[in-house]
């Protein structure tokens, strides 16, 4: 047979498999609409279930034969279980805004495509739309592998009764973009503060003496840079897209690891799903031994610590909150005699939420 022959029977046989996912793609489709109908009648409003999502990402990312990669199967099936699930109800998420920031990139990344992004300005209002009803959800970030806490999420869930319901992970890979036709014609990049300490030896080695603006967000910056001359912008590729700016330098991150992790906020606690991590914050007084009394019940339960944060509790001169992450969920027994015990020994134990660990996070 030709090569001709032989490429024009393969088209046939893609097409063919085409149709053939198109009418099982279909056929789901229906099956959650009747889902949703069943919750319906027995009034049950949860249509989204986390620890349900991530059980059945898991289990495909697990038989996934190849030859593709594992993010792009979980991917594709979450596209379709964001699309499945719009057919329901579509949901209303929050987060820290413009359009074209990497917490918009994280929204699209944990709840797909087909959900109303709602942005906010500030970490605050996004607790409030989520807090209010406004948005099911919010997305805010909460850490970064180079440059640590983002402290303002932290100290809202101080006073909020928001529960955390989900995480994302983001490798953050920063782009210099401008609309000057080489480096030379750049006389000021503007950026996030975040994003420019994430870029500081890039900028020191390739831009010296180039002047740095910080802005509210990446997406502004890129706003900035595409209407006015001579500027570039420190952003992701979503807020070149957006504003048609050309990369000029591509991963300029002094950190090649370089990644941020969000939490998803809700009202509703989320149930188990087998491999979960649970959110603490817990406060005890300025007395030697104190951190480790904290720590204590956690090691006779077997429970392994992730994440440590203290910031200042604002009760009080040099008195301090903890804020732990733990593997485990608030149902499991070992979590809940752990939870017994520092009940005990501090003045404040607060459970953020219980949720699924991201895929590939082996702590």
């Amino acid at each position: 047979m030709s090569e001709d022959g032989d490429l024009g029977g393969l088209r046939q046989r893609i097409d063919a498999l085409d149709d053939e996912l198109l009418r099982l793609l279909s056929q789901r489709a229906r099956c959650a609409q009747q889902v949703a109908e069943v919750k319906q009648r027995a009034g049950d409003d949860a249509f989204y279930r986390p620890e349900r999502e991530a059980q059945v990402l898991r289990r495909l990312a697990a038989a996934n034969p190849g030859p593709l990669p594992e993010a792009a199967v979980t991917g594709i099936f979450r596209e379709i279980m964001s699309a499945c699930l719009a057919l329901e109800r579509p949901l209303t998420v929050a987060y820290l805004g413009p359009p074209g920031t990497f917490s918009q990139d994280a929204t699209q990344k944990h709840f797909g495509q087909a959900v109303n992004c709602l942005p906010q300005a500030t970490i605050e209002q996004v607790f409030r739309e989520v807090d209010a009803g406004a948005a099911d959800y919010g997305v805010v970030p909460i850490e970064n592998s180079t440059e640590g806490a983002v402290t303002h999420t932290l100290d809202m869930f101080l006073h909020s009764p928001l529960k955390v319901c989900g995480e994302v992970e983001l490798a953050v890979h920063q782009q210099l973009l401008s609309g000057a036709t080489d480096m030379a014609g750049i006389g000021v990049v503007y950026s996030h503060a975040q994003s420019l300490a994430q870029c500081r030896r890039w900028l020191a080695g390739h831009l010296p003496g180039v002047r740095t603006e910080a802005v509210s967000s990446n997406a502004e910056a890129a706003r900035r840079a595409a209407g006015e001359a001579g500027a570039a912008a420190i952003a992701g590729e979503s807020a070149g897209r957006l504003y048609a700016l050309p990369r000029l330098a591509a991963n300029i991150e002094d950190e090649p690891g370089n990644t941020t992790r969000f939490l998803v906020i809700g009202r509703q606690d989320t149930r188990p799903s087998g491999r979960d991590k649970t959110s603490l914050l817990l406060s005890t007084g300025n007395r030697p031994g104190a951190l480790a009394a904290l720590l204590e019940p956690l090691r006779r339960h077997g429970l392994s610590m992730t994440r440590i944060e203290s910031r200042p509790a604002r009760t009080g001169r040099w008195q301090y909150v903890f804020f732990i992450d733990i593997e485990g969920h608030l149902h499991d027994a070992p979590v809940q005699q752990a939870l017994g015990e520092l009940r005990e020994v501090t003045t404040l134990c607060k459970v953020l939420g219980s949720y699924p660990r991201v895929a590939g996070d082996s702590a």
